[in-house]
């Protein structure tokens, strides 16, 4: 039965189930990836990189030189959202795109050794971004095979 308040009708909503924020996981799961990507800001920023732009260089310097395509896949960004950010840190001179010669519709993106050399400037992000969760290792794991676990989940229900 709606109530008077101000003017303003108000449904009552005793009979329906409790729509708390902090009862939906996708909250908290919202609310902790923006703690810990504004913990990354003040360490990135040092070195000039924006927290997506850091996960572009964290994968090169992990595969080395690799097609657009792979970072898609490997990032789990659309071409649209990585597109911006290679040109970005290719104009920062971090990195370079190149078209491959045996199959020129392949572009291939390179670290520059400014790229390279930037990974010895990072090597305190994780630990102080470890220190700011004060989480054990033990619960780290359980905390991201967990997230990959949703994720694949979700993902999977979405392309179903």
């Amino acid at each position: 039965m709606p109530t008077e308040n101000s003017g303003t009708t108000l449904e009552d909503t005793s009979a329906q189930p409790p729509l708390r924020l902090e009862d939906h996981l996708c909250f908290t799961l919202y609310a902790a990836s923006r703690a810990v990507t504004s913990a990354y800001r003040p360490l990135l920023d040092a070195v000039g990189l924006t927290y997506p732009q850091y996960l572009v260089m964290l994968a090169l310097w992990q595969h080395g030189t690799a097609p657009v395509k792979d970072l898609v896949n490997t990032l789990q960004l659309d071409y649209g959202t990585l597109t911006p950010l290679i040109k970005r840190l290719e104009a920062n001179g971090l990195l370079r795109r190149q078209r491959r010669t045996e199959d020129e519709r392949v572009v291939e993106v390179a670290l520059t050794p400014e790229g390279t050399a930037l990974r010895e400037r990072v090597l305190t992000v994780p630990p102080a971004i470890g220190d700011a969760m004060n989480l054990t290792s033990e619960e780290i794991r359980t905390a991201q095979e967990l997230l990959r676990r949703l994720t694949a989940n979700v993902t999977g229900r979405a392309g179903a």
